[in-house]
């Protein structure tokens, strides 16, 4: 999301020149998968082939044979990958990241993939969105809040970031991996409206440095529990306005026709992407995704009963679910997570005092990403970890924010009550209050802008010199804010107030606030 920003004309001639450099070679054609046994990447004579192990180059598939040798239709010019098996693990490669396909002119086209020790007892996935760094200042933001705030986060079996790795000056994508490849998980990428080139003639040539760097577009990678369909879902649209478009090409539907008819549908089946299926266009605006792609996709993925769309690009949060008005037939809503950014809103605010500016998203949600724990049934949790927490705290997950007027009259009409914004809430979430012990009474959800970020917008507007680099943004109605009106008889003092808000497990999630009353003679 956001607009374009200038690129700097020696990072534009380096990204033109990779491209020449990608469209000279063919991709490969044939290969051998082989259990890497020494774990050093490259084929010894005593390691085998590995049977039945799937490849691809975004629309074909086949399967190596007994040998482990596999052989594609030659001629084409997209990566070609390894759906990685479960009870694997990929090679990594020079940049740290999985070495799970080849480029075009690849010096060999072999996979190796390496035993590993994970069964199916669960799964720990690390979701983070638009870290969209779009200068050296930026790289430095992510690097610092990656190495604080994720670091606790190394047991994860697996990384994924949905979109808007840079933010259009893609010569940065070397440094933002070497944070990212300094976790140790492996992590995997999609892209997003920011990583496309700049002046491509077409949608296929939008992604020529995105490949390079990163491999393929469109593919797929399975752990025990869950299953992991990776789609590039923008639609670069040159010479229109939005640039681009939430859709598929139709070499990725023949990829997914080919590759889910053989997905075991007892695994949790997750699609991650850039662009929401929910259209977010506003007044006159175009759709922002075209609902015929989204028909066709669904219509794929109707047969899945356990089922997670993740997706990305909007900087805000929201869970939303898909019915027959968004083209869903499924027996029960399609559940989309709507992932909060990495770089909260594109880095901004005023500075915390390690120096990286809060962030705070539009809808009031703390920069930050999420993690995603999957059973071995398939059974899923998701939660949200704000990246402002304090550096000694980091392994905890902060489940809302909470606002109340510091002081009231006592007696006067209670007017005025206590917000709670629940990160990870939607409008079935059931969300509670009392005040000073007492009975619990319900909170009403109401979708507003979140009090906290009005008070930022205000101190914005009244400061006499600028507070930040960029200004927080501008407060917008929050999907998962409730209220309580607060007491005001009560004795003067200060008062606690709880909330308590219901994941959709029943797990109980609570946070604190005070508020004084003031006696006034009249």
């Amino acid at each position: 999301m956001r607009h374009r920003r200038t690129i700097p004309w020696l990072s534009l001639l380096s990204l033109l020149l990779a491209q020449a450099l990608a469209a000279s070679a063919w991709a490969c054609s044939s290969g051998v998968v082989f259990e890497d046994g020494n774990r050093d990447g490259l084929r010894q004579p005593d390691e085998r082939g590995l049977v039945d192990v799937r490849v691809s180059n975004g629309r074909e598939i086949v399967s190596s044979a007994t040998n482990g040798a596999w052989r594609l239709p030659a001629g084409a010019m997209a990566p070609v990958f390894v759906i990685k098996p479960p009870g694997f693990a990929v090679a990594r490669a020079e940049d740290g990241l999985p070495a799970f396909w080849r480029g075009p002119g690849a010096a060999s086209c072999d996979f190796a993939l390496q035993p590993s020790a994970r069964g199916g007892e669960g799964l720990k996935v690390i979701v983070s969105s638009d870290p969209q760094a779009g200068t050296p200042r930026e790289v430095d933001y992510y690097a610092r809040v990656v190495a604080r705030a994720l670091a606790p986060h190394r047991d994860a079996a697996l990384g994924l970031t949905l979109g808007d790795v840079a933010n259009d000056d893609l010569a940065l994508y070397d440094g933002i991996n070497r944070t990212t490849a300094s976790l140790g998980v492996p992590w995997l990428h999609v892209a997003g409206n920011h990583d496309l080139d700049p002046g491509a003639q077409d949608d296929h040539d939008s992604l020529a440095t995105f490949r390079r760097v990163f491999g393929p577009d469109t593919w797929a990678w399975e752990e025990h529990e869950a299953v992991f369909v990776m789609l590039d879902n923008v639609v670069a649209m040159r010479g229109s306005r939005p640039a681009y478009v939430g859709g598929l090409r139709e070499d990725q539907f023949a990829f997914l026709e080919g590759y889910l008819q053989h997905v075991d549908r007892e695994r949790l089946l997750v699609v991650a992407a850039h662009i929401p299926w929910f259209d977010t266009a506003e007044g006159d605006r175009p759709p922002s995704v075209r609902a015929e792609d989204r028909a066709r996709l669904f219509a794929l993925l109707r047969r899945f009963p356990k089922l997670l769309l993740l997706s990305g690009h909007r900087h805000a949060q929201r869970q939303f679910f898909h019915d027959a008005r968004t083209g869903w037939q499924g027996d029960a809503p399609l559940r989309e997570y709507n992932v909060g950014a990495m770089s909260g809103s594109y880095w901004s605010g005023v500075a915390e005092d390690d120096g990286v500016p809060v962030s705070t998203m539009a809808d009031g949600t703390p920069r930050g990403f999420a993690t995603l724990r999957i059973a071995g049934d398939g059974g899923y949790r998701l939660a949200w970890h704000p990246t402002t927490l304090p550096a000694d705290d980091f392994s905890r997950t902060d489940a809302m924010a909470l606002h109340v007027p510091k002081l009231l009259r006592r007696g006067a009409y209670p007017a005025w009550g206590v917000y709670a914004n629940v990160f990870m809430g939607h409008a079935g979430t059931r969300v509670e209050y009392r005040v000073d012990d007492g009975d619990w009474l319900p909170m009403a959800w109401t979708p507003a802008p979140d009090p906290r970020l009005l008070v930022e917008n205000v101190r914005d507007d009244l400061a006499d010199s600028l507070r930040s680099f960029d200004r927080s943004p501008e407060a917008e109605r929050s999907p998962h804010l409730w209220r309580g009106a607060l007491p005001t008889r009560l004795a003067p003092g200060a008062h606690r107030v709880e909330v308590r808000a219901f994941d959709d497990h029943g797990d109980e999630h609570r946070a604190s606030i005070v508020y004084r009353l003031v006696e006034i003679e009249p």
